[in-house]
């Protein structure tokens, strides 16, 4: 069975049924009582949706938004737009090959990756930044602690198909900006500072099908899920970033990682074999200014504070100039 959040299951049976989501909450409630707490909420909900003819899986796809989707959902529907498109790599996993590409997507209520495998992948040459993206019979998995949208060759993927539109997307949640001496530990922020030092990026194997880490046994490298595999690589880059206040280290994985040395994930992975690499992209940053969006968290082993990085960018002279005019219109 198809594991829809909570959320999604009132949302569904709200619209279908024609009455309001507190009705649909309220009749949960009643049941779960009823029931004297024997079944979860969702078990809650599921009765209630068939209780008022609401059929959750009739289309064998439901629609999300990108805020409802969760771990370990299959069956997924969604309506987005594109916002970027990463190349194409192929990996051999034990007597079979196969392809895997990425894009991020996003709609009104936030922004995700898609990691897109086998022929799904010849999709990705056809699209373009903008477009509209419609992906039917997708499953979702945690990735970095992040939730990931996945397609395949049972997946069916429409580039801009007709009637449906995206006015506005929000890529990213809305942090406040703060200077790095107000951090504190777990929350969101961003920052603006400028690099002043960059460590060598650490490699870690990860089964090239499904990007989980995995470590070697007896000579072999096995997936939980695809076996034996002949192992890909991932990618972790930590620097300093100084806004004048204090300094702190920004640990980056991935694509994060790419986006902060300026280079693709070809050109990080040419460092795992030459320094020389490293030096030169390294070299080209240090000094400059960047956005920063992330989580502070604490390093335990070093007593230290950290942002695990979500987004990197350059700063927007139009929207700094913005920030400094409302600062001085507030004093």
């Amino acid at each position: 069975m198809m594991n829809i959040p909570y959320n999604k299951i009132v949302e569904m049976v709200s619209e279908q049924a024609g009455v309001s989501a507190e009705d649909v909450e309220k009749k949960v409630d009643e049941k779960l009582k009823s029931l004297s707490g024997l079944i979860t909420k969702e078990g809650a909900a599921h009765i209630v949706a068939n209780e008022l003819k609401v059929k959750l899986f009739e289309s064998g796809t439901i629609k999300y938004k990108v805020k409802d989707i969760a771990a370990g959902l299959r069956g997924i529907e969604i309506v987005a737009k594109v916002m970027n498109i990463f190349e194409v790599r192929e990996f051999q996993v034990a007597s079979r090959s196969g392809k895997v590409g990425n894009m991020i997507i996003a709609d009104e209520t936030g922004s995700m990756r898609v990691a897109m495998w086998g022929n799904a992948t010849e999709k990705l040459k056809e699209m373009n930044v903008g477009d509209v993206v419609k992906i039917s019979s997708g499953y979702s998995r945690m990735n970095n602690n992040n939730v990931e949208l996945h397609a395949n060759e049972s997946s069916e993927i429409i580039i801009n198909p007709e009637g449906e539109v995206i006015e506005e997307v929000k890529t990213s949640v809305n942090v406040e900006r703060k200077s790095i001496k107000d951090l504190t530990e777990g929350i969101k922020s961003e920052i603006m500072g400028v690099v002043v030092q960059m460590f060598e990026p650490r490699f870690y194997e990860v089964c090239p099908e499904c990007g989980k880490r995995i470590k070697e046994l007896n000579e072999e490298f096995n997936c939980d899920a695809h076996g034996k595999v002949e192992p890909a690589f991932g990618y972790v880059l930590n620097f300093v970033l100084d806004d004048g206040t204090e300094n702190i280290r920004i640990v980056c994985f991935r694509d994060k990682a790419e986006s902060a040395l300026k280079v693709d994930s070809a050109g990080i992975l040419k460092m795992k074999d030459d320094i020389n690499v490293f030096d030169e992209a390294k070299n080209k940053v240090l000094g400059t200014q960047i956005v920063v969006k992330g989580r502070v968290v604490k390093n335990a082993m070093f007593d230290r504070l950290e942002v695990m990085c979500d987004e990197v960018s350059k700063p927007d002279a139009d929207e700094e100039l913005k920030r400094v005019n409302e600062g001085q219109n507030a004093s």
